[in-house]
């Protein structure tokens, strides 16, 4: 083979590697929230309430109050999430809303969608939001079936599977959530915590709570996938 068609089988071999290889989009961008808009329900008759969501020193911060959300403007399917977070201040609630829609679909409050929890010690749990998904052990992990819904007073909650996945308070901790066609899955900090398939729903927005409870937010990735990981 001739020098130049060596290079030549070398450079289409790098490129096809290429290729398969899907780039890493940011979702935040360290500046400012471009790509998002905020549904706060206070702010229809306080338009002077303070901001819910804020940069400070590169990070996306969720400060909590007023509660609602901060949605991305585009939909997406078919993807891994990678999010470094922390909570500042005093442990309490937030979460990621994935295959969010319609906006305050629950409560007056929550987008139809599935939240994968973010509470102090409650890492990974699925709440179900106008959306189902199931898991197994259904029964141990959700309660009674007569009593799982998608809706108010209903039991909405599906437990993680781990304990002590999630690092000590103001420590960052990392979460990676993949979805893929019907089916999500979910890891802290290296820990695989929850799996769910049958999902209602296979695409759409994602969401930020704000939920009592300061968050810092310094990675925020999303990669296109093909499969799960195993």
């Amino acid at each position: 083979m001739s020098l130049a068609s060596n290079f030549f089988s070398i450079s289409l071999l790098v490129l096809v590697l290429s290729s398969c290889t899907e780039p890493t989009q940011p979702l935040f961008n360290g500046k400012d929230l471009s790509g998002w808009h905020v549904d706060v329900p206070a702010k229809d008759s306080l338009k002077d309430a303070p901001s819910s969501f804020i940069v400070r020193e590169g990070n996306l911060v969720s400060l909590g109050e007023p509660r609602g959300h901060l949605i991305t403007d585009k939909i997406y399917k078919n993807y891994r999430l990678n999010i470094e977070y922390r909570f500042t201040k005093e442990p309490g609630n937030c979460g990621i809303l994935v295959h969010a829609s319609t906006p305050r679909a629950l409560y007056g409050m929550f987008p139809k969608s599935m939240e994968v929890q973010m509470e102090h010690e409650n890492a990974g749990d699925f709440w179900c939001i106008q959306m189902d998904i199931t898991t197994e052990d259904m029964i141990l992990r959700r309660g009674p079936k007569n009593e799982w819904g998608v809706v108010e007073r209903k039991a909405r909650r599906i437990k993680n599977l781990t304990e002590g996945s999630e690092h000590a308070l103001g420590e960052w901790n990392s979460m990676t959530i993949e979805c893929f066609e019907d089916k999500i899955k979910v890891w802290v900090n290296g820990d695989f915590v929850n799996y769910g398939y049958n999902a209602d729903e296979t695409s759409g927005q994602i969401a930020i709570q704000a939920e009592g409870a300061e968050v810092a937010f310094k990675t925020l990735d999303l990669t296109s996938i093909s499969k799960l990981t195993d």
